[in-house]
């Protein structure tokens, strides 16, 4: 299926592209919620007000004693966006850079990922200011130990459940679980918060979900011909961008599927062989020197290069913000699967269709992460531990569905452009061009959520 291109009405130079793009991560989830919405005229204002926006914003200042005997202030925020349609449900990353409006912005996202995936949760995130590189894990157990007592009952297995994301792990979502529960002794807090190890209530499968998701959302999308040329991950040539969880194991799973591992990244360089990586060999380097620059075999390049180079598939897995529309139009990959969330700017998203790159964007793509994250809350409601051939054909089954509705709500919206253009009201109405994929999850998700929000009628 030849890609869809949105109709602009007005074009800008890529120098001015580049200077008037705005990089905030909140406004540009808002963005993209507002491009969506367009196409769903009969939305009251009010109502598109009240989803775009955060139902709840905590702002926690801490010290902590660091194992060398000094003290220590940081900074964190948890972000509920939206509960309508469930709990809120969202990763806690450490980052030096974490800001208000990125976790703002993260926590939506995850309220869409959800309503994309059709999972009963809504969207939330948290994180701290913080460096793990330089902490010792005391220090980082005494930050996330006293962080979770000072968020206190704004997080609960029925409100809002935490989850790992960029620099924590098992082991972090072990702590939080510990605190919580000496904090409500004698209540059966287990699912508090997913990702755990697996002899303290963890999912089989949890850990490669990211990456799995996205491996079964780009076999469908294929599948369905989005891409020209290419009708299976056999031969297909592939980039990474961020090597760390997500990246390192979708490397591996589309390698199984007979990719071939053109180049990946991380912080410390990246690395490209023609021929192919082995991904194990990549894995273990990086174990032993801590990146994956310096590979044997294999030529050292920069993060610009490797977003450059010609291939079938790029994953970004890496931070926000990584494809701009400073550098979009060099990219040269037929298919864009976002595992990373916020990968690529609104003002890339415009270059890129030009250029008929398909994008699966981060609400559909990554959405494996948290959809296992709901397996592993009802496996702890219910007492339960599937095995990992139930989890991963539940998996399967989550992903390929969304990838198929998105798909169709891109055919369902583009064929009836007049309709909605005729139901758009106002002297000022824009005129509405044909939707990406990004969009078209939109579209899908904001239905969702609307909906539960009118049947569940506004209180009070």
């Amino acid at each position: 299926m030849a890609n869809a291109t949105l109709a602009r009405a007005s074009k800008v130079s890529k120098k001015e592209k580049t200077t008037r793009e705005d990089l905030n991560p909140y406004r540009i989830a808002q963005l993209q919620f507002d491009l969506a919405a367009r196409y769903i005229p009969d939305l009251k204002k009010g109502l598109i007000e009240y989803l775009k926006r955060p139902a709840r914003a905590v702002y926690i200042e801490f010290p902590i004693q660091t194992e060398r005997g000094s003290v220590r202030n940081f900074v964190g925020f948890r972000v509920l966006h939206n509960s309508v349609r469930g709990p809120g449900k969202g990763g806690i990353r450490y980052h030096p850079k974490v800001t208000a409006d990125e976790v703002r912005a993260l926590a939506s996202w995850m309220t869409w990922k959800c309503a994309v995936v059709d999972v009963p949760f809504g969207g939330a995130k948290g994180g701290i200011i913080c460096n793990p590189k330089k902490l010792t894990q005391a220090d980082l157990r005494r930050i996330t130990r006293r962080f979770i007592s000072e968020l206190g009952d704004d997080i609960g297995p029925h409100t809002d459940i935490p989850a790992p994301d960029v620099n924590t792990n098992a082991g972090t979502m072990a702590w939080i679980y510990d605190t919580y529960q000496v904090m409500h002794p004698g209540q059966d807090s287990l699912a508090v918060v997913t990702g755990k190890p697996l002899d303290i209530g963890g999912s089989l499968g949890r850990r490669e979900a990211t990456a799995r998701g996205s491996l079964f959302a780009a076999q469908r999308a294929i599948e369905r011909g989005l891409v020209d040329g290419l009708d299976s991950l056999e031969g297909a040539t592939v980039v990474i961008q961020g090597f760390g969880n997500a990246g390192s194991i979708a490397a591996e799973l589309f390698a199984e599927q007979g990719a071939r591992i053109l180049a990946v990244s991380d912080t410390g360089g990246a690395v490209f062989k023609g021929r192919g990586l082995d991904p194990a060999l990549a894995i273990a380097h990086k174990r032993e020197t801590g990146s994956v620059a310096g590979l044997d075999g294999a030529r050292n390049i920069s993060n610009e290069e490797l977003l450059a180079l010609e291939c079938d598939i790029l994953i970004p897995a890496a931070l926000e913000n990584q494809i701009r529309g400073d550098n979009a139009a060099d990219v040269r990959a037929k298919m864009i699967v976002e595992a990373a969330n916020g990968p690529t700017t609104p003002a890339a998203d415009e270059i890129l269709e030009e250029n008929g790159v398909v994008v699966l964007p981060d609400i559909l793509a990554n959405a494996g992460g948290v959809t296992v994250s709901y397996f592993e809350w009802v496996q702890n409601l219910e007492h339960q531990q599937w095995d990992l051939e139930e989890v991963n054909d539940k998996l399967r089954r989550k992903m390929v569905r969304a990838t198929e509705e998105v798909i169709d709500e891109q055919e369902r919206v583009n064929g009836g452009l007049d309709e909605i253009q005729s139901r758009v009201k106002g002297k000022s109405a824009p005129t509405l061009g044909l939707v990406s994929l990004r969009t078209a999850a939109f579209i899908l998700a904001i239905r969702r959520v609307a909906n539960v929000a009118l049947e569940r009628g506004i209180w009070p």
